[in-house]
């Protein structure tokens, strides 16, 4: 076969590719939207593809106004609320778009949007969230808060996970290229998939958040409310100390639950727009963050604001925080606490009243800045381009 000259290489990277961009479902703006905001700023002539659409005016307005492309799903009862009730037709249902018609295909996943259909003359490159994390290494976890960890319902939903385990691993071999918003995803990715990833931390945008060295006398939670984040450590952590302040906003299915658990000092919002979250992380005394997440943006956001942050030492957190025990020397931006616990919490909140004069409102927002969305922008076109480089050049 001929090679390629320099020049014709880059004269097919420059040409405008027909992109079709798959993203699982569209119902809210969280951290993976956030991630195909600037994808969709990258390649904004792209055509998008999800199982289920039913964004708000005003989180559409932050992905440009674009509307989805939508499967069977979109038309199921009760699909606007109980979308998640549907995962056992979600595997059928991504195949179902037709991407034929497309030179490039990137899937954010962390479902099942990678498992679309491509061909040879195809380029899928994966911005993998998670592997679905209920299926894999947190599948017990999950099965026990759902109730599901005896009986028949525990014998089915296993059964059906089962089933989608072994759907995930073969459609991985339909992507091209895999990248990780963080490299404890990018060693999920391995284990899993037996593939590597090159890792391209998921982006915030800086310019929605103002540095404030100023703090009030209250601890800031803030979160969906799902199980695995475990607001409720945090309530009960902060129940038990009664002199402490602690305000939580956010909502979701776990809310009712958690608020019961909540004392006189802990204040719970419910869900709050933009503003009045960025308000609090600016002026609490620090951000409390329990969750083993895959990479958690909101830990950054607090730090952009000059905010220090309690995180449970494991997962992504590792990557965004940087503690007073820090190997490097760098300077601190929060404390981990070893355990999902109580009392591991209340330990923390202890040596963070004690130690936090060592955390300065600079260091966290100067940390908070690698990970700004021009930055991000840069290092997925170069690969994207690299990418294509290589499929021309093959």
């Amino acid at each position: 076969m001929r090679a390629l000259a320099d020049s014709e290489i880059v004269s097919r990277v420059d040409r405008k590719p027909r992109v079709a961009i798959v993203h699982e479902w569209l119902t809210t703006f969280a951290g993976s939207e956030s991630v195909l905001r600037e994808i969709l700023a990258l390649f904004p002539q792209a055509d998008l593809f999800t199982l289920v659409d039913f964004l708000s005016d005003q989180d559409r307005a932050r992905i440009f106004g674009k509307r989805a492309k939508t499967s069977f799903i979109q038309h199921l009862p009760f699909a606007r609320r109980r979308y998640r009730g549907y995962l056992p037709l979600m595997p059928f249902a991504i195949e179902q778009f037709d991407l034929s018609g497309y030179d490039l295909v990137i899937s954010s996943h962390h479902a099942v949007a990678k498992g679309v259909l491509t061909g040879p003359d195809q380029l899928h490159i994966c911005y993998c969230h998670t592997p679905i994390r209920y299926a894999w290494d947190l599948q017990h976890e999950y099965l026990a808060q759902a109730g599901f960890s005896r009986g028949l319902r525990s014998v089915i939903a296993r059964l059906m996970l089962h089933y989608i385990r072994m759907w995930d691993i073969r459609t991985a071999a339909g992507v091209d290229y895999f990248v990780s918003n963080s490299h404890f995803i990018a060693r999920r990715i391995r284990k899993v998939y037996g593939r590597d990833a090159t890792v391209i931390h998921a982006p915030i945008d800086l310019t929605r958040f103002e540095l404030r060295a100023q703090k009030e006398d209250f601890y800031l939670a803030a979160s969906r409310m799902v199980p695995y984040k475990r607001i409720d450590l945090i309530v009960k952590a902060f129940a038990a100390m009664p002199t402490r302040r602690l305000v939580v906003i956010g909502d979701g299915p776990e809310f009712a639950n958690i608020k019961r658990h909540a004392g006189a000092n802990v204040t719970m919002l419910g869900f709050q727009p933009d503003s009045v979250l960025i308000d609090h992380m600016q002026r609490a005394r620090a951000f409390i963050f329990a969750a083993q997440e895959d990479l958690g943006l909101m830990p950054l956001e607090a730090q952009a604001c000059g905010t220090p942050v309690i995180a449970f030492r494991k997962g992504g957190a590792l990557e965004t925080v940087i503690g007073l025990d820090d190997a490097a020397g760098r300077a601190p931006t929060g404390i981990f606490f070893e355990a999902q616990n109580e009392a591991a919490i209340a330990e923390a909140v202890t040596l963070f009243e004690r130690d936090g004069g060592k955390i300065s409102p600079e260091s966290c927002r100067r940390n908070a800045e690698r990970f700004d969305i021009g930055r991000f922008r840069a290092a997925f076109l170069e690969f994207v381009n690299a990418a294509r480089g290589s499929a021309g050049a093959a």
